[in-house]
């Protein structure tokens, strides 16, 4: 389990194919932290660790194509920059909220309008998951956990504060770029478990 607090932008310093599977290098100064096998949230995705020299600055990351296929990593080349989290330990604070690291979809960043210290940024998002986004609710955006601010049609919006915008990707994002979302995953629990109640629904008998 994930925070949405970011710990340091990485680096993508190489990206190649080994057959089916996708492999991205990331350059990291909390690389040397890592051990093989943990779990790290990677633009909010979470990937496990394959550490080849401890105390290394580099991790490797393995990516099959069920991850390319639900995620906006496939698009991140050499240079990149990523959004980097370590698992949050138990007992830890959980400063942001519960990001399991699982990508719901990808959206679009589609405006934003800068202040004099902080930005108003505006995204689009599946259909699908429209239901599960309220206002002043919580959403991970490329594993940084944001407070909705407002909700449109078609999407909706956030405020980035100073620290947000100089500490993770979101800064430096643009206007047509792709971004993984997760929703509230306490959302779609209660939806799943409600659903027998509701009238029409297959299983309403049996839940009562």
């Amino acid at each position: 389990m994930f925070t949405g607090i970011v710990e340091e932008v990485g680096e993508i310093a190489d990206v190649r194919s080994d057959g089916d599977v996708v492999v991205l290098t990331v350059r990291a100064a909390l690389a040397a932290e890592v051990r093989h096998g943990e779990s790290i949230a990677v633009n909010g995705c979470c990937l496990t660790a394959v550490v080849d020299h401890e105390g290394a600055d580099v991790l490797t990351l393995e990516l099959v194509p069920e991850t390319m296929k639900r995620t906006s990593l496939g698009a991140v080349g050499g240079g990149s920059a990523v959004n980097l989290e370590r698992a949050v330990p138990a007992g830890g604070r959980l400063d942001g909220h519960i990001v399991q690291g699982h990508v719901d979809g990808v959206g679009t960043l589609v405006s934003r309008t800068p202040g004099e210290r902080s930005d108003e940024v505006r995204f689009a998002l599946p259909a699908e998951l429209d239901r599960y986004v309220v206002e002043k609710g919580s959403i991970a955006v490329d594993g940084v956990s944001l407070t909705v601010a407002a909700r449109y049609p078609d999407g909706f919006g956030v405020a980035l504060i100073p620290t947000t915008l100089a500490d993770t990707t979101l800064g430096a994002r643009r206007p047509g770029d792709p971004v993984n979302l997760e929703v509230d995953v306490i959302a779609k629990y209660v939806e799943r478990m409600t659903a027998g109640y509701l009238p029409g629904s297959a299983q309403e008998g049996d839940a009562r």
